[in-house]
């Protein structure tokens, strides 16, 4: 891509908070503290060898994640998180880990680490350890550290029967976090003294169809600890921003939607020493500062 149409993607003027923001470098250069983690973020990929159905551009999943990797090479960030619906579902695990083998082979040219949120695609005809083998990971729920900051990934890949995901169980608007990972959340807030973030795919900040069930009690949780500073999220295909109980919940928008290459959506996130959040959106993903 020509090196004039990747910088205009961030070249874009937002308001936070009454005030007017320039984003990508512009507003990078008025930054004074260096960022102490930064993040590359992509989510609802949907990847799939199948025909467009409605605004879900399945294959030209692979362009688009073409143009994040190519950006993530330029920016840097320390690592990428996969925030869920890495692949779309197929009719047999066969061919549900073709998908999976192509879309992880585009996304290995991502040259940093990488980190992978279960969304309910991800395991609608695979089991979850099915999913995880494919991406090298061993764990759908786990905490690390990074530059000063304590990452959570959850997986809410449950059904309200306690069912998990997989093998054609998965129900997109019955996602729940189960009792003992609450109890592991509970232990792992309470055992780390850095700020943190959470990493989901269904929503947590709202009691629509798109969000966790038992979002009330990860809520409680979350605000209790009095460290976590945002939770990131997918799952409903569109930016949105919720501040609840002095957490920002940021939704981002899918990878999905729309046809390549004009219409995308990844974003880096810098956390800096002071805590403060700055989200830069490329393409259909919306700019956030949050103090």
């Amino acid at each position: 891509m020509p090196s004039h149409v990747v910088q205009s993607l961030t070249r874009r003027a937002f308001v936070q908070n009454g005030s007017l923001w320039l984003a990508g470098a512009t507003a990078r250069a008025a930054c004074e503290s260096k960022p102490s983690v930064r993040v590359g973020l992509v989510t609802d990929l949907h990847y799939a060898d199948k025909p467009t159905k409605g605004t879900r551009h399945y294959r030209d999943t692979l362009t688009k994640l073409g143009e994040a990797a190519e950006q993530f090479a330029k920016e840097k960030p320390d690592f990428v998180v996969e925030l869920g619906d890495f692949i779309d579902a197929a009719d047999s695990v066969e061919t549900e880990l073709g998908y999976l083998r192509r879309v992880q082979q585009a996304f290995d040219a991502v040259p940093c680490p990488k980190h992978y949120v279960l969304g309910n695609h991800c395991v609608d005809t695979l089991t979850k350890t099915e999913f995880l083998d494919g991406v090298g990971r061993r764990e759908s729920f786990y905490a690390f550290d990074a530059g000063g900051v304590h990452f959570i990934v959850l997986d809410a890949c449950f059904r309200s029967d306690g069912t998990p995901y997989g093998r054609n169980s998965s129900r997109w608007n019955d996602a729940n976090i189960p009792a003992d990972e609450l109890d592991w959340l509970r232990a792992d807030l309470q055992a780390t003294k850095l700020p943190t973030i959470v990493l989901a795919h269904q929503r947590l900040d709202d009691g629509k169809d798109h969000a966790v069930k038992n979002a009330a009690a990860v809520r409680e949780l979350l605000e209790a600890s009095g460290r976590v500073l945002a939770v990131l999220q997918g799952h409903s295909h569109q930016n949105d921003l919720q501040d609840m109980a002095g957490i920002h919940y940021v939704t981002l928008v899918a990878m999905v939607e729309g046809p390549a290459p004009d219409q995308n959506g990844f974003a880096i996130l810098e956390v800096a020493p002071d805590g403060a959040l700055r989200i830069d959106g490329f393409r259909d993903q919306a700019d956030y500062s949050l103090g």
